[in-house]
C-alpha cells in the first residue's frame, strides 16, 4: 500500500440561506431507531417482558455485576436446563473497561482466517440483537431464521427456567445462554465470549476452568463505578474474576501498577500464566495514514515475542488496520498474544492468518467514516462525517488523538447523546480541551430502547457550560442573550460573526442537531477541512448506522 496523506474534499459552502424562526430546521430525514426483523419479533418480546421483570422489582441487569443479588448457581442451573452446551466447544472469555468488542473482533478473524468454525458473543449491538451472535467461519450474524428456530426450541425450558428462579432471571442471561445454546448447535470449534458490565460476578463468567482456554483483560478503566464497587481497584478485582484456575491470562493494558499488581495477584493465586501485551517483548509503531481495501486505515509494524520459541513470536511489517488510533493498535496486539497463547496449545494459527485476521477487521462505530453517499443520505452533503461511540474521559481521548493523527489540520463539529450514568463533564473537557470545536449539539438519543438511562440535552448543555468555565474557555451557548440576539435573524450567516467561539447548544432532535453542525462547520471552515463528529453513545451512533440502511 502508498503511504500517503488522506484527502477528503470540500465542497463549496452553501448556497441558500434563510431565517429559521424559533431556531427550527427543516429536516430531510427522521433518525428513529432500529426496528427488528419481523421474524424475530417473538424472541424480542420475550427478551423485553424480562427487561420488564427487572423494571417491576427485580434488581437492575440481574446477571451482571450490577446486581448486587446476582447468584452464579442460577445460571449453571440454566445451562443445566438446555443440556450444558458449553461442554461443546472451548472459549475465550474477555473483560475489560474497554477494547473488549475490537479485540474479540480482531481475534475471531484471526481464528476464522486459519479456518475455524467461530462463535463470537458481544454487546451491545448496533442495529440488530443478531449482531451479538456471529457463528460460522465468515463471522456473519446469526440469521434471523436461525435464531427465531433456536428460540422456539428451547422456549419450553427458558420458560421453566423463569418459573423455577422465581422470575428473576435477567435478559442478558438469557442472551448468554441463547448464544451458548446456539453455539453448540452449530457446532463451533472456538467460542470468544465477551463480559458484559463486570467479570466475576456476570452471567458469561459461568464458563469453568475446564471450558476455557484463555482469559484477556483489555483495560481497566472508570467506568460503571457505581456497579462495580466505586473505584479502580474494585473494577479490577470484578475484571479478575473471569482468570480461571491454571488457564492463561492475557493482560492487555497499560496499567496503572497497583492495578496491574492487582490483576498478577488474581493470576498468581489461580495458578494462572500471565501473557502481558504490553511489556518490552511487543514493539509496535505507526508508521502513516493511508487506505486500505477502501477504507481509511493506518499501517503498522507490529513485533512480538513472548519468549525465544517461534511459536510465541511473530513479526508483522506493514499491517493495515482499517480501525484507527493507537488505542485499536493496541488491541490487535492483544488479540495477537492471545492467538500466540493458542498456538502453544496446539491450536493451528499461521503467522498469515494472524496477519489477514488483523487486516479484514472492521466494527461500525468505531472510528468509522462515512463515504460520501452515506452523508448524502443523511442530508449532509460535502462533509467529513465521523462516528464513534466513544462516551469516556479515556475514550474520548483516543478519539481526538485518532482524528488529530489522521486529519492534524482539521476543525470540528460534534454531535453528542449520553447516557446517564456516564461522566459527561469529564467528557466534556477532553474535547473542550482538544482540537479546534467550531460547534457543539447536545442531542437525546433512546438508551437501551428506552428514555430512562437518556440525559437530557439541556443537562447535557449545562455540563459543557461548566466544563468551558473550569477550562478557562470562552463559549457561545443559547443561555446567553447574545446567541439569541445573533442567530434570530439569520442563523447561518450570522455564525461567521462568532467565528473563534465555540457555539454549544442544546437540540432535542438528532436530526436537526446533526444539521444545525453541518451547516456551522461548512461555513465556518469554507475550504478548510471540516469533520462532524458523532459520539457519545454507541445507541446515537445506531440511530445514524440505521438510518442508512433504510
Amino acid at each position: 500500500m502508498k503511504i500517503r496523506k488522506l484527502i477528503v474534499s470540500q465542497r463549496s459552502t452553501l448556497t441558500h440561506r434563510k431565517p429559521l424562526s424559533n431556531f427550527q430546521l427543516e429536516s430531510k430525514q427522521c433518525l428513529s431507531s432500529y426496528t427488528e426483523e419481523p421474524e424475530l419479533e417473538g424472541f424480542s418480546q420475550f427478551i423485553d417482558s424480562l427487561k420488564n421483570y427487572e423494571k417491576s422489582g427485580v434488581p437492575k441487569d440481574a446477571g451482571t455485576d450490577s446486581d448486587d443479588g446476582f447468584d452464579l448457581g442460577r445460571m449453571k442451573r440454566l445451562m443445566t436446563r438446555l443440556g450444558n452446551p458449553l461442554s461443546n466447544f472451548k472459549s475465550v472469555h474477555i473483560a475489560g473497561t474497554k477494547g473488549k468488542g475490537s479485540t474479540a473482533a480482531y481475534l475471531s478473524n484471526i481464528l476464522r482466517s486459519e479456518g475455524y468454525s467461530v462463535g463470537c458473543y458481544t454487546s451491545p449491538h448496533m442495529l440488530s440483537i443478531r449482531e451479538r451472535m456471529s457463528v460460522g467461519k465468515m463471522g456473519k450474524p446469526v440469521s434471523s431464521n436461525a435464531l427465531n428456530y433456536l428460540f422456539h426450541s428451547i422456549k419450553r425450558s427458558l420458560n421453566e427456567a423463569i418459573v423455577l428462579e422465581n422470575g428473576c432471571l435477567s435478559h442478558f442471561e438469557v442472551l448468554t445462554a441463547v448464544a451458548f445454546a446456539l453455539f453448540a448447535q452449530e457446532n463451533v470449534d472456538i467460542a470468544i465470549i465477551e463480559a458484559g458490565l463486570g467479570g466475576a460476578r456476570d452471567a458469561t463468567n459461568v464458563i469453568s476452568s475446564s471450558e476455557l482456554d484463555a482469559s484477556i483483560i483489555t483495560a481497566i478503566g472508570e467506568e460503571h463505578l457505581a456497579a462495580l464497587g466505586g473505584s479502580l481497584e474494585s473494577i479490577a478485582m470484578a475484571k479478575a474474576g473471569i482468570i480461571k484456575h491454571g488457564r492463561p491470562v492475557i493482560l492487555g493494558g497499560p496499567f496503572l501498577p497497583h492495578i496491574d499488581r492487582i490483576l498478577r495477584d488474581r493470576a498468581s493465586s489461580m495458578f494462572s500464566p500471565i501473557v502481558s501485551a504490553s511489556d518490552a517483548g511487543a514493539r509496535t509503531s505507526i508508521k502513516g495514514i493511508g487506505t486500505f481495501k477502501g477504507r481509511p486505515s493506518q499501517c503498522c509494524d507490529l513485533v512480538i515475542e513472548l519468549d525465544h520459541g517461534s511459536q510465541s513470536s511473530i513479526e508483522l511489517r506493514d499491517l493495515n488496520l482499517s480501525m484507527l488510533g493507537t488505542h485499536q493498535l493496541q488491541n490487535a496486539v492483544t488479540a495477537t498474544c492471545a492467538a500466540l497463547c493458542l498456538r502453544n496449545q496446539g491450536w493451528r494459527i499461521s503467522n498469515g492468518s494472524i496477519r489477514a485476521g488483523l487486516e479484514n477487521t472492521f466494527l461500525p462505530g468505531r472510528s468509522q467514516f462515512l463515504t460520501s453517499k452515506e452523508a448524502e443520505k443523511l442530508g449532509l452533503s460535502g462533509s467529513t462525517v465521523l462516528v464513534d461511540g466513544a462516551h469516556t474521559k479515556d475514550s474520548a481521548k483516543a478519539l481526538l488523538e485518532t482524528i488529530q493523527t489522521t486529519f492534524p489540520d482539521s476543525r470540528l463539529a460534534i454531535v453528542v447523546a449520553m447516557a446517564s450514568d456516564k461522566d459527561h463533564l469529564a467528557f466534556a473537557k477532553e474535547f473542550l480541551s482538544g482540537k479546534q470545536l467550531e460547534a457543539v449539539f447536545l442531542t437525546e438519543a433512546d438508551i437501551a430502547g428506552g428514555t430512562s438511562r437518556t440525559t437530557s440535552a439541556t443537562a447535557l448543555r449545562d455540563c459543557w457550560i461548566q466544563a468551558s468555565r473550569e477550562l478557562g474557555i470562552e463559549v457561545l451557548h443559547d443561555r446567553m442573550t447574545r446567541y439569541r440576539e445573533l442567530f434570530e435573524d439569520n442563523f447561518i450567516s450570522s455564525t461567521r460573526d462568532s467565528k473563534h467561539e465555540t457555539i454549544v447548544a442544546a437540540q432535542n432532535s438528532l436530526s436537526d442537531s446533526l444539521r444545525f453542525a453541518n451547516q456551522i462547520l461548512r461555513e465556518r471552515t469554507r475550504n478548510e477541512l471540516g469533520i462532524l463528529v458523532v459520539t457519545g453513545s454507541l445507541h446515537i451512533v445506531s440511530l445514524v448506522l440505521a438510518s442508512l440502511n433504510r
